[in-house]
Parts: structure tokens; sequence; C-alpha cells
């Protein structure tokens, strides 16, 4: 059985966690999912795979750095240890991907900027197109964040309208959008079916 862990510090942590159930049985993959909010959790866990949630970049690192829980710096070395370790960063999981503020290197190389597409009132829904699923996937965009520039080493992932959306780095995959929040299970099914590659 899968094991997959969810970053529960802040964010839209529930509707991930129906969706990746909704994903294994369409797929036919047993998981479990490990709610993820102390380091020893993490450890407890042993995920083959990792979701970063969306929420509040800002919230999420003074609560997952905090020194009662001190999940953030765990996962960040979880990360950066094996570049074959899937992981699903949406919108701002993908913040703290590509800017993980503890000294270290980028989880994923691209810089990005926070709340780019403007406050709540200007959150839209659109489709994008996923170049690692190969189709189109319908986005929602709840104060996003925006990919400011992304290293050649980077795969991009989803475009919308010419723009970069989603980049795969490894089998590490940053949305700035919100899959969880769709009908459409594309993206968790992909993390699942990727996570049982990598474990065989």
């Amino acid at each position: 059985m899968l094991r997959i862990g969810l970053v529960m510090l802040q964010g839209a942590r529930h509707v991930h966690m129906s969706t990746l159930q909704k994903a294994a049985d369409e797929c036919g993959i047993e998981i479990s999912l490990h709610e993820l909010r102390m380091k020893s959790d993490l450890t407890e866990a042993d995920p083959h795979a990792l979701v970063l949630p969306g929420g509040e970049s800002t919230t999420m690192r003074l609560t997952g750095n905090h020194e009662t829980s001190r999940l953030l710096p765990a996962v960040f070395d979880w990360i950066r240890s094996d570049l074959s370790r899937p992981v699903l960063g949406t919108c701002a999981g993908a913040i703290l991907l590509s800017d993980p503020q503890d000294g270290g290197t980028s989880l994923i190389p691209a810089s990005i900027d926070r709340n780019a597409y403007g406050r709540q009132a200007e959150s839209f829904q659109a489709e994008v197109y996923s170049e690692i699923l190969g189709r189109d996937f319908p986005g929602v965009f709840i104060r996003a964040p925006r990919f400011d520039s992304i290293d050649d080493s980077a795969q991009v992932a989803a475009t919308h309208e010419g723009e970069v959306v989603g980049i795969r780095y490894g089998n590490r995959l940053a949305l700035t959008f919100h899959p969880e929040l769709s009908n459409d299970t594309g993206f968790h099914r992909w993390l699942i079916e990727l996570a049982q590659e990598v474990a065989v």
C-alpha cells in the first residue's frame, strides 16, 4: 500500500485528501493518507509521496517552522534528499517549493511572485493545458502566484494562454492553481501512479 503524506499546516487540506482517495480508486491503487503536522509525523509515516497544499504561505511557514512542529525543515530535507521522490505542491505549496526561505537551495528551479494575479476578487477559473497529462485541465486560480523565471532544467507541466502555470523538476510538480478544487483527478492520479513506479 502506498503511503501519501499531506502537509496539514493550513489551507485546502481535506479537499486534497478526498481527491487523492478518488484518484486512487480510479486507478486501482491502494493508498493510506497520513496527516503531517509535526516532524515526528513525517518520520512515522515514511511516505512514498508528499502533497504541499495551497493556503497562506506566510502562515504555513510560521506554523511549520515553530519549535512545536518543525515539520517544514523536515519536509524540505526529505524532498532534497532524493529527486525521485514524488511531490505535488499547489499554489502556496508551489511558493514553498520555489522559495523555501530556509537558507538552502530552491526545491524547484524557478522564482515565484506571491499573489501575482491580485486579491481574492481577481480569482478565476480557466482551462489550462497540461503537457504531462497531454490534455486540457480545469484550472482554479485563487490569489494565485506566478512564476517569474524558470530554469531550463525544469519541464513545463501546464500552461494558461501561453504562460507557464506548472513546472516539473525531477518528480516534483509545482502548480500555481488548485487542481483539488476541480472534479478532475488527473494530477493526483499522476502523483499516485508515479509513486507506485518509484516504490517498485
